[in-house]
């Protein structure tokens, strides 16, 4: 038995953070969400998870949204409120990573457009969920004295980028969801709005035949 325990061990230890991340986050349940609270939650995996790993900018955004996935498939067996934890998550994500260390930009674009896709995959209202997910890294900038617009402007891309991977409807609801005042915010998101909007391509224009003159004879 100890011998298995210690096989399983070394065998997480060889696993990259985001890889350690997803198998936990998958083992996440409706009584541990219920008990902890999903800040808490997600903040004890990601620190647990990444503190001490040599490389921890390199995938933190992908174990990040890793924990955000597991979080919001397990509030889904219990008919939880998808918008809520999707919030909730992104703030212990923020949280974490203030006590890790690291690039906050790159992370709440992967977490949010991870929230938007697991919403996606269980059935969920992906607009809220986005909404939400802008709502939760506005908070946690502020909680945390972070950049409010610049995080708030990372994770609206980033859900926007996930609807539209969604489909064409889904990428018009969200960006619909974000065109207002989000927890004070609007400009910011706004022109997160537009940078996202896929760029029509260019035209080559064709050049005019020149007319040539007839030859004198």
């Amino acid at each position: 038995m100890a011998r298995k325990a210690k096989a399983r061990t070394e065998r997480a230890q060889g696993m990259s953070p985001a890889r350690r991340v997803g198998a936990s986050s998958r083992t996440i349940t409706s009584a541990e969400i219920i008990a902890t609270g999903v800040v808490n939650l997600v903040k004890n995996t990601l620190v647990t998870t990444l503190s001490g790993a040599r490389d921890v900018g390199s995938e933190v955004g992908e174990a990040a949204a890793a924990a955000v996935r597991g979080s919001i498939r397990a509030a889904e067996q219990i008919g939880g409120d998808l918008g809520s934890v999707a919030k909730q998550a992104v703030k212990g994500t923020v949280h974490a990573m203030e006590a890790i260390g690291g690039d906050l930009g790159p992370v709440v674009h992967a977490v949010s457009k991870g929230a938007v896709k697991a919403a996606n995959d269980v059935g969920g209202d992906v607009a809220v969920v986005a909404r939400k997910a802008v709502e939760g890294t506005i908070e946690a900038a502020r909680e945390t004295g972070a950049d409010v617009g610049s995080l708030a402007t990372g994770a609206a891309k980033g859900a926007i980028e996930a609807a539209d991977r969604i489909g064409s409807a889904a990428g018009r609801t969200v960006r619909a969801a974000l065109s207002g005042t989000i927890g004070g915010t609007r400009v910011i998101v706004q022109e997160a709005l537009q940078r996202s909007r896929p760029v029509p391509p260019r035209v080559p224009r064709q050049r005019k035949k020149r007319k040539i003159a007839p030859t004198a004879r």
